[in-house]
């Protein structure tokens, strides 16, 4: 089950799963990603990506699970990073952790907009911690992933931000500036490779997109999901 939503001008299929959402596909604009491999699809980011992730060419990615599927690897990478085994859970899925900044904030106010704008400030959040990461597989390959979480009074305030985040035309809790935090020119995050989940009082969504080389869509899905997972810090 699911369900179509327009979001900053894309057409989005959420599929309903387990406790968030996961984008199962997209209209509207030229995305990276497709494919069911975890390499292959689209073009990323060129040379001034590639520039700042130069150590993603040195070839020595450990895959930790050799000849295991995908399907496999996100649920094994996805137990990783539950325990907090940042590199465990990338090595699953045959990637490297290239870059990692996060940042604890006080103000959402002055990260949103829209819609999700007003919402905060009829329901104010807590806290909120944003981290962008960059993982690569060591041959020139790599994604940048945006994870926010936003923390509140209750979970039913956490789940009711939710709601009004995923409607079309809400506006976002931004990620961080993905040039000016990592290096990393020419790449946005487009929001098709979304992973949504709550955190006790908190609701925690996670981004990914390539930034150079290729990647699989169904790659940049498992690396939301797993991102999500991991503690914000």
């Amino acid at each position: 089950m699911g369900r179509w939503i327009t979001k900053d001008g894309k057409r989005i299929y959420i599929r309903d799963k387990g406790t968030g959402v996961v984008v199962a596909g997209a209209i509207g604009l030229a995305v990276a990603g497709g494919g069911a491999g975890v390499l292959g699809g689209a073009a990323g980011g060129g040379g001034a990506a590639s520039e700042a992730l130069a150590g993603n060419t040195a070839g020595d990615v450990v895959d930790s699970l050799p000849g295991r599927s995908l399907k496999t690897r996100r649920a094994e990478a996805r137990e990783s990073a539950k325990r907090g085994k940042a590199d465990e859970a990338w090595s699953r899925l045959k990637l490297k952790e290239l870059k990692r900044v996060a940042r604890p904030e006080g103000d959402c106010l002055a990260a949103a907009t829209d819609r999700v704008r007003d919402f905060l400030v009829k329901t104010p959040c807590t806290s909120l911690d944003r981290m962008l990461l960059a993982v690569g597989d060591g041959h020139g390959n790599a994604a940048v992933i945006s994870v926010v979480r936003v923390g509140f009074r209750s979970a039913k305030q956490a789940a009711a931000f939710e709601e009004v985040e995923a409607v079309h035309g809400s506006g976002d809790v931004r990620p961080l500036e993905i040039a000016a935090v990592l290096g990393v020119a020419g790449v946005r995050m487009t929001g098709l490779h979304y992973r949504s989940r709550p955190d006790g009082r908190a609701m925690v969504v996670a981004e990914a997109d390539t930034a150079t080389g290729h990647l699989g869509g169904d790659t940049l899905d498992a690396l939301a999901d797993v991102a999500a997972h991991l503690p914000v810090r």
